[in-house]
């Protein structure tokens, strides 16, 4: 480990040269994995992998979570993390992201270590990812493909699966080159006309441009079929909220305990994995308020620092899920490092979907593993955040009640005497409006309720 550096002085407006191109070890990244997994997305095989990143802004304590966070992400991607570099710079070099003179140094760490793959902390463009493998002899992988390495063996649904293989393949359009003379060609027609001969006759199309309009053929059909998925998703939205049901999503970091929560509050028995974006593929389950009123609770893919563009993209349709929710319940992980980033990080995505404007209940989530100062310090910055355990059901009850509260209030109150043999009527009152009183008289049940326009105009009749 080399020696800590001092923080630069932020009144200058530039680093000091020495912390600027030197490398930085970080320690305790490596990992041990009895299971290494095959994946397919450019027929990649994650193994030995050294991590680098480029440390532009904040402090030194923001590097290392950042690239923690990577190791996490290698190793949910079936990698054994051998080492892990920090590089102070700037601005990550336009040529070979960690800068020509650091190279060398990151080719030998990759022949002392034996490691076969380089991931880079940030999305690499196609010229910097091509020298620098050209230059270290290795695969390099950025953590844009690394993330959609992962979602591509965790998708499950066939929403899922074609939102992924989309992503991809936006994300390999610009990146598709061809190596010299290997590169094949097709036969070609004829450039000079009727009598053109040897010589004369055009190249065609080469694999390059032939890959590329696959591609792009392939992308357009899963646009259609994603846009198809996303009308039978809107569908089941618009019938929700014609009965009058409110929707509450849940959002928040990846690995931060949304499934649980949602199988803790609905007993939906989701898949919940110790695991950075176990869930790609939403779920929706009913729950219901001591007043009966019925909601939904929606799971959502998790969030992370710098989501790819693509993912966004991708998975708009399964993002509005958030957008078009009446009450977004963002799940924090209490135990985190730096749960405030994960917030940070969490809204700004929201944000992205159009969801930044609905009303927001913050959860911190693990607090049975979360030390008390860190509780005291997150209560101070969000004094109205409620203090959970999926795990061991410590606060589930107030959650419950701050989402009832939240709940967005039926429009119209009214009184009605409503007859003992309607019995339908009493029924969809508890379920979707929301019951003040109620007494029992000789002709009836006489309720003051709330309810929406809808469910107002059927009891009208019953009016007093």
């Amino acid at each position: 480990m080399q020696t800590q550096f001092s923080e630069p002085d932020v009144t200058t407006g530039d680093l000091e040269l020495e912390e600027r191109h030197s490398l930085r070890r970080v320690a305790g990244l490596s990992t041990e994995l009895t299971d290494v997994t095959e994946v397919e997305y450019r027929q990649l095989r994650l193994e030995r992998v050294v991590l680098v990143g480029v440390w532009t802004e904040g402090g030194v304590t923001d590097a290392e979570n950042s690239l923690a966070e990577l190791a996490l992400l290698a190793e949910t991607a079936g990698s054994e993390v051998l080492e892990g570099l920090i590089q102070r710079r700037s601005r990550p070099d336009p040529a070979t992201f960690i800068g020509r003179g650091k190279v060398d140094e990151l080719r030998d760490v990759v022949l002392s270590t034996g490691a076969d793959t380089i991931i880079c902390d940030g999305e690499l463009s196609p010229s910097q990812l091509r020298n620098l493998e050209q230059q270290i002899k290795v695969k390099v992988v950025d953590r844009t493909a690394l993330i959609l390495d992962i979602f591509a063996q965790h998708a499950k649904s066939k929403e899922g699966k074609a939102q992924v293989e989309l992503a991809q393949l936006q994300y390999l359009l610009p990146r598709l080159r061809g190596w010299g003379e290997t590169l094949s060609r097709q036969s070609g027609g004829r450039a000079g006309g009727a009598g053109g001969g040897v010589g004369l006759r055009g190249p065609g199309e080469t694999k390059l441009e032939t890959d590329r309009r696959r591609i792009n053929t392939r992308i357009a059909k899963l646009r259609r079929e994603i846009k198809a998925m996303r009308t039978v998703r809107q569908t089941k939205r618009a019938r929700r909220s014609r009965n009058g049901v409110p929707a509450v999503a849940i959002a928040g970091y990846t690995n931060a305990g949304k499934s649980s929560l949602l199988n803790r509050l609905t007993q939906a028995g989701v898949l919940v994995e110790d695991a950075l974006f176990a869930t790609l593929d939403p779920t929706t389950r009913r729950a219901a308020a001591e007043d009966g009123r019925v909601y939904t609770l929606s799971d959502t893919v998790g969030f992370v620092r710098h989501l790819p563009h693509h993912i966004v993209e991708a998975f708009r349709s399964t993002l509005e899920e958030v957008a078009f929710a009446d009450v977004v319940l963002h799940v924090v992980d209490g135990s985190h490092a730096d749960p405030e980033g994960q917030v940070s990080a969490v809204r700004e995505v929201l944000a992205e979907v159009g969801a930044d404007k609905l009303p927001e209940l913050l959860v911190i989530n693990k607090v049975d593993a979360a030390d008390e100062e860190t509780l005291l310090r997150l209560k101070r910055t969000w004094p109205d955040a409620v203090l959970v355990s999926a795990r061991s059901g410590r606060g589930i009850d107030e959650l419950r009640q701050a989402i009832e509260a939240n709940l967005p209030k039926p429009a119209l109150e009214l009184t009605v005497l409503v007859p003992y043999d309607r019995g339908d009527l009493i029924a969809k009152i508890h379920r979707t409006g929301q019951v003040l009183t109620t007494r029992h008289t000789e002709d009836g049940t006489e309720m003051r309720v709330r309810v929406d326009e809808r469910l107002g105009a059927e009891l009208s009749a019953f009016a007093s």
